[in-house]
């Protein structure tokens, strides 16, 4: 939901700029994008697992994919394991062409999570946060 605000104020400095700032504003949002990714992973994480239960190789190809940000398994699975601890997250364990893959879902404590980090990111936006 930020990645589009972001998006939305880019397109509305683009407006009131010249044409060359497209081009920047671009290197911009994809900058911006991957450092919010690295430094909010844990909310970037829920994000993806609140469109649908996956397990951990998917949460990292899709952030991959979206975010442009290459993610460790030494970084990944203790997150997910942290955020399974603080009840953001549950996982349960099927059997998949063989595999076992432990897949996690966002849980209501995590949907408040990111409800709450999104009411401040829209404050922060909206510069209400300095008023």
């Amino acid at each position: 939901m930020y990645v589009n605000l972001i998006s939305q104020n880019m397109n509305q400095y683009i407006i009131r700029h010249k044409p060359n700032v497209e081009q920047m504003s671009e290197a911009f949002k994809k900058e911006l994008v991957q450092r919010i990714t690295r430094n909010l992973l844990d909310i970037q994480i829920l994000r993806l697992i609140q469109t649908e239960p996956m397990w951990g190789y998917k949460i990292k190809k899709q952030a991959e994919t979206r975010f442009g940000v290459k993610l460790r398994h030494g970084a990944l699975y203790p997150l997910l394991n942290t955020m399974e601890k603080e009840s953001f997250v549950t996982s349960q364990k099927q059997q998949q062409g063989g595999r076992t893959r432990k897949v996690y879902t966002i849980t209501k404590k995590g949907e408040e999570y990111l409800e709450a980090y999104d009411c401040i990111l829209k404050e922060q936006l909206e510069n209400k946060d300095l008023k």
